[in-house]
């Protein structure tokens, strides 16, 4: 079975561009907490999802809807019309953590596929089994802290499709469990669905460069030369030890172009690309290079070698302008 490419769109000029440049299938979010990319200017209304679910079917290309964070007593409902709203548009799979609403959307909707996303954290089969045997979930999404050799024993345990990230920004965490922003902000990111809300964020000049605080906590302090990303506590730098480095991640690239035909070998379904809230033009690039890279696997899978061109094209839009293998590669084991 060839490998499906998902990319990521958190808008509907995303969208086209990841299944004009070849993808098989695009992953987004509607405009509110029940996704985690929950970010002003992101994501989809009615409207737009519509379209980008017409656009996508008129190519061949899936729809997947990002259902991926936990509602509360308090707010149950607006996930449960969630999951109405994504079969009556007629997406192709929904995305969901909470196993709550994955029991609504079995009861209320069969026909409805179901994947099990990173938020729901699986990192063993027995997770995902059980997923499986108790509400029918067709793929499970791992999150990236497994060794290619734990990947291919999961594989090799469960009936479920396994999708993999293959690019984009990388958590230091393990997904779905993360409480660094919601120590600063008290909104979980697991809940809310963004991580550092934009409401918190502030950016102030001062004689010591461009400071982002989240919350009124220091994140980070930038010399005028360098780049200011978006803060976020896992990235940000800290003094510690008599020394003011990235504490705890520095920002950096997950690519995995190079392990393709091992992944394939292994089984795995998909590879994921992150960063629904990157540009349409990230999206475009990002897929292109990977849609040439799988075919190209496909086709000749002994003989298959990363282009330098691929290589160069994929660095220009890493994150901190480095790239690894992340957890996929430990050479120590």
């Amino acid at each position: 079975m060839a490998i499906e490419l998902v990319c990521p769109a958190g808008s509907l000029p995303a969208l086209k561009s990841a299944v004009d440049h070849g993808a098989d299938c695009v992953y987004v979010g509607f405009k509110d907490a029940t996704n985690a990319r929950n970010f002003s200017g992101l994501n989809f209304d009615d409207r737009a999802m519509a379209e980008g679910i017409s656009h996508a079917h008129r190519r061949g290309a899936k729809v997947l809807l990002a259902l991926n964070t936990y509602p509360r007593s308090d707010n149950w409902t607006r996930w449960t019309a969630a999951v109405d709203k994504a079969a009556e548009l007629g997406v192709d799979a929904v995305i969901l953590a909470d196993p709550g609403l994955m029991r609504y959307a079995v009861r209320s909707h069969p026909q409805l596929r179901l994947h099990l996303s990173v938020q729901g954290s699986a990192t063993s089969h027995e997770a995902i089994n059980f997923y499986h045997e108790h509400f029918g979930i067709r793929r499970a999404v791992l999150p990236r802290v497994l060794s290619l050799a734990q990947v291919e024993r999961v594989i090799a345990a469960t009936p479920v499709e396994i999708e993999l990230f293959g690019f984009g920004g990388l958590c230091v965490m393990v997904e779905g469990r993360c409480a660094l922003s919601a120590y600063a902000t008290g909104e979980s990111p697991n809940c809310n669905g963004a991580c550092s809300p934009g409401k918190y964020v502030r950016w102030q000049q001062t004689d010591g460069g461009m400071e982002a605080r989240v919350n009124g906590i220091l994140i980070d302090r930038f010399a005028d030369h360098e780049h200011a990303g978006y803060p976020t506590l896992c990235k940000g730098r800290f003094a510690v030890g008599g020394e003011t480095y990235y504490a705890i991640e520095e920002p950096t690239s997950l690519n995995t172009l190079e392990l393709l035909p091992q992944i394939a070998r292994m089984g795995v379904a998909a590879i994921k690309i992150e960063g629904r809230q990157r540009s349409p033009a990230y999206v475009a690039q990002v897929t292109r290079v990977w849609r040439q890279a799988i075919d190209r696997a496909n086709r000749d899978p002994l003989d298959f070698r990363p282009e330098a061109a691929w290589q160069r094209e994929l660095a220009k839009v890493s994150e901190g302008r480095s790239q690894t293998l992340g957890a996929y590669h430990r050479p120590w084991k």
